[in-house]
């Protein structure tokens, strides 16, 4: 067995890339978008009469957003819609990022990537909507899964935010384990962060134990992965979104995969309930964190613009 088979014996694989031909390839159960990812599909020769389409959408749909908002919602839903075709599961599709601390707006995007699948023929529980883990997007995805709109949390790098979001009833988190190794490797360039000293393995695997022990249902789906032994760190976690190339990688690699995350397990850490003033403080007092979540808002925004001027120039 290889051990990317390995692997899908414990814990649901989801492919991290909007390209159709690896997804074709890989077989993943879920797939995940975001705005780089999108921007990187657009490029491709496949996606081109999407561009179109979208385009000519936005010039046809007359409501109040912009020409190029309405042809970059499209765009993502359409690409969303071509690899829901190919895939079992879920697709995830992400929120502007620049409305990452408004929660009204949040709720609006939402609801119109919603309207836009559905309008498609896409029923929503074949959709996450994904949404910056700020205390306004955790406020947006409360009032989403209320309307059944169910959301996957993403650019999380701290406890206190994972547990705002199950307290908030997200359908899913994606906490980002090789943006907290980036960061601390920065940090202490001559340290062992490898296996399970790895910062953001320890991350993940201390909320799916918080979150198992205190009955939580929602999701713990790792993402953000930079070698291999970050994801067979993390054998058993609920989901984990990984690249082509390193799901390629698990696909050629024989031997056996041990299950590192047990659902019974427990971390040792009491229920706690958390408000904005905890969810604040907590944040600016971890340093990787603050900087990693706006880092992650910021690189996304940066894409969607570029997405956008590709747009406004068909438009």
């Amino acid at each position: 067995m290889n051990k990317l088979d390995a692997l899908r014996s414990m814990t649901v694989v989801v492919a991290d890339t909007g390209d159709l031909e690896a997804i074709r390839r890989l077989r993943p159960q879920d797939a995940t978008t975001n705005p780089s990812l999108i921007l990187k599909a657009a490029q491709l020769t496949a996606y081109q009469p999407l561009l179109q389409q979208a385009v000519h959408w936005a010039q046809q749909a007359g409501n109040s957003d912009s020409l190029v908002d309405n042809a970059a919602d499209k765009l993502a839903v359409s690409i969303g819609c071509e690899i829901l075709q190919v895939i079992p599961g879920l697709i995830s599709t992400e929120v502007d990022a620049r409305l990452s601390y408004n929660t009204e707006a949040t709720l609006a995007k939402a609801r119109k990537l919603i309207a836009l699948y559905e309008a498609e023929g896409i029923q929503r529980d074949r959709i996450l909507i994904k949404i910056a883990s700020t205390w306004e997007g955790i406020q947006a995805a409360r009032q989403l899964e209320q309307e059944g709109i169910h959301c996957n949390l993403t650019l999380l790098f701290n406890f206190t935010q994972a547990v705002a979001c199950a307290e908030a009833g997200a359908t899913l988190i994606s906490p980002f384990v090789g943006r907290i190794l980036d960061w601390h490797k920065a940090q202490q360039p001559d340290a062992d962060l490898s296996g399970d000293n790895d910062p953001g393995v320890q991350s993940v695997s201390q909320i799916y134990q918080h979150y198992k022990n205190h009955g939580y249902q929602t999701v713990v789906m790792g993402a953000s992965f930079r070698n291999r032994g970050e994801i067979e760190a993390l054998a058993g976690c609920d989901k984990l979104t990984i690249s082509p190339e390193l799901l390629a990688e698990l696909e050629s690699t024989a031997g056996e995969l041990p299950r590192r995350l047990q659902p019974q397990s427990s971390n040792g850490m009491e229920r706690f309930s958390v408000n904005e003033q905890r969810f604040r403080w907590d944040l600016s007092e971890d340093a990787m964190a603050t900087e990693k979540l706006a880092d992650g808002i910021r690189r996304f925004a940066a894409d969607q613009r570029l997405l956008e001027q590709r747009l406004q120039a068909l438009l």
